[in-house]
This record gives C-alpha cells, structure tokens and sequence, in this order.
C-alpha cells in the first residue's frame, strides 16, 4: 500500500446492521470480535473508499429494481483505543462500555451518528484500511411509557448514580 489514509470518516444520520456488538462467535465472526456495518448509500463515496483501500463490500439486490448496497464492516474495540459511544433517549445521554454495550444487537435504533477511523495494514504483501470505531451516537426508540416513568428517580439512571442507596 503507498497511500497512507489518516482521515476518520464521518457517518451523519446513517443505518448499520449485521450487528455484533457483543462478540458473539458465529460462522464469520471468531468469538469476542464486536462489530458491525455500515451501510453507505453514497455509491461514488464507497468506490472512492474502496480505490482508497477500505474494505468495501456489496450487498446483492433482493429484485431486478434495487442496486447492490456497499456497505463497510466497523470494528468495536477496546483493546488500544477505546471507543466512545453514547446512548442517547430523550431525557438521558449514557456512555457505553465494554460491559453495557452489547444491549446494541437487539435496540430499535432511530438514529446513529459515527465516526470511523482507519487503521492502516499490510502483511504478506498484502495492505489495505481496517475500520474502526472511534465515536457513535445512537438515538434509541423508546417505548410508549419512557416520557412517562423517565425521570433520574431510579438507581442506575441518572448519569451521575455511582452508587446503590441501599
């Protein structure tokens, strides 16, 4: 690989899916490896990112009437640099670790704004960008009763609990 990217992508108001955040091993996926896709709608965008050396890929059209979807798969890692990512609702923004970030597989997810930085490689002659995580925000749905019971009265969430009252 000569070119060297060093630019983070930024995703705004985008979909992600085949979403792994808890490591979960699986017939592609090697147990404790998070991640997920990005899907890029973009379809000069994602052959730039490609002719870059991002690892984009396609998903088949379901009918004669669609395109294929480029999309990227986004590694989750908190091993050198951790991630930041932040559930947002409407009374409450929480930052997710290593141990809370998993509920991600199953939320019904509004929105998601993300930044992905590259990591450069190159082994056996082979080179190319791996992505990675490094902030989303992600706008859950919630349920009919949230405005309801969402105030901060209930141990665990309010940003500022640490602690159990009892």
């Amino acid at each position: 690989m000569t070119k060297q990217i060093r630019d983070d992508i930024v995703f705004e108001n985008c979909r992600i899916g085949f979403r792994n955040f808890q490591g979960k091993e699986g017939k592609f996926n090697p147990p404790g490896r998070r991640n997920f896709c990005v899907f890029i709608d973009d379809l000069a965008f994602a052959d730039k990112l490609k002719e870059d050396g991002w690892n984009i890929r396609e998903l088949a059209p379901r009918d004669d009437q669609e395109e294929p979807q480029p999309y990227m798969q986004v590694a989750v890692s908190y091993d050198n640099i951790p991630p930041k990512i932040v559930l947002v609702t409407a009374n409450n923004k929480t930052i997710l670790d290593e141990s809370s970030i998993d509920m991600l597989d199953w939320a019904e997810i509004k929105n998601v704004d993300l930044v992905v930085r590259p990591y450069n490689w190159a082994v056996n002659g082979r080179s190319g960008v791996k992505a990675y995580c490094k902030t989303m925000y992600i706008t859950i749905v919630e349920d009919v009763f949230a405005e309801k019971y969402g105030d901060d009265s209930l141990p665990g969430t309010s940003a500022s609990d640490d602690e159990i009252p009892f």
